[in-house]
């Protein structure tokens, strides 16, 4: 990916820990004068925002192609070369014409992995960080096996994904505790993520915050309780909204046999709701999703970005059919 003096380059990414972790590995090992687009975690649409012109390159990471199909092809029409890493969904038909592409939707897979696999593990580190990021430990912790990292290390990176994570997993940028530009700016600069979660003072406010906010989580009880799948129904407000996907993920990781639901409040009035499948059958949140307007994901966790009110027995009911637990 050579940056010509002619040309301008595009990083397109996901605002949440496998997203900045892709580019951190591709920018590490690549470095180009860069203009970002990026956004919170629900803030997928991303490539419609570029406005590149014949020659220039756009490199997209982790946002579905599916949401992105008719921008790509736009760029691509015009001349502009797109490539892209992902591991959401990819839309229906083949894929655009000239698309540089690194698909992969196995649930066992994350961006930060395909990019891994892209480099030839030159920046790994990294890798874990997003593989701890989309809950996938046994991944993260089988890329960490080269690089004789420590009990102790590994779990910094574990807290640096859950950083990474809450930071951006809110419906706004307000919400954000750091934008997520400017924390890849930061952490391109430290290159090391054990030194950041050590010494950087940004990695200790966002820590503290998602500490504080977990802590007012810790009480809450499942809104329905299924013999498959719990769904827990958030307060309204900010720090809710934060903790939305690290919470999901730790209500998952505590109880691998159950599906899980975490629904707040979005800006718009109605329910976002994040769907965890069961960890020893990581499979059907995205075909639960998109029984939905709104819905999309991945197998192993999926999201809906607007439930009204009015379908909450409706999701809760598809849910339980989805997830029907034991026998």
């Amino acid at each position: 990916m050579p940056q010509s003096d002619a040309m301008t380059c595009y990083d397109v990414f996901n605002g949440d820990a496998d997203g900045i972790a892709s580019l951190l590995q591709l920018r590490l090992a690549h470095p180009a004068d860069a203009r970002l687009v990026t956004g919170p975690k629900r803030d997928i649409r991303l490539v419609e925002r570029v406005a590149a012109v014949a020659g220039d390159e756009v490199i997209v990471l982790d946002v579905a192609l599916a949401a992105n199909r008719a921008a790509v092809e736009r760029l691509l029409a015009a001349g502009v070369r797109v490539e892209y890493f992902d591991h959401h969904d990819t839309g229906p038909g083949p894929l655009p014409a000239d698309l540089v592409a690194h698909l992969d939707r196995a649930p066992d897979v994350c961006t930060g992995i395909l990019v891994d696999r892209h480099l030839g593990g030159t920046q790994r580190i990294w890798a874990v960080v997003a593989a701890f990021g989309d809950n996938l430990p046994e991944q993260a912790h089988a890329l960490a096996g080269p690089l004789a990292l420590d009990a102790s290390d590994l779990a910094q990176l574990a807290a640096l994904a859950d950083v990474l994570t809450y930071n951006t997993y809110a419906d706004r940028l307000d919400d954000a505790i750091v934008a997520p530009d400017v924390l890849f700016q930061t952490l391109l600069a430290a290159r090391d993520p054990l030194r950041f979660v050590r010494d950087d003072a940004v990695f200790a406010r966002i820590d503290a915050a998602r500490r504080r906010d977990l802590a007012a989580a810790a009480s809450l009880e499942p809104a329905y309780r299924r013999p498959g799948a719990h769904v827990y129904i958030l307060p309204d407000a900010a720090w809710t909204r934060r903790i939305r996907g690290i919470f999901g993920n730790e209500v998952a990781r505590r109880e691998p046999t159950l599906a899980h639901a975490v629904l707040s409040r979005g800006d718009h009035g109605e329910f976002v709701v994040s769907v965890r499948a069961p960890r020893a059958q990581p499979t059907g949140a995205d075909v639960l999703c998109r029984a939905f307007a709104t819905g999309n994901g991945r197998s192993a966790a999926a999201g809906i970005q607007r439930l009204a009110s009015a379908d909450l027995d409706r999701f809760v009911a598809c849910l339980d059919r989805a997830y029907p637990g034991p026998g």
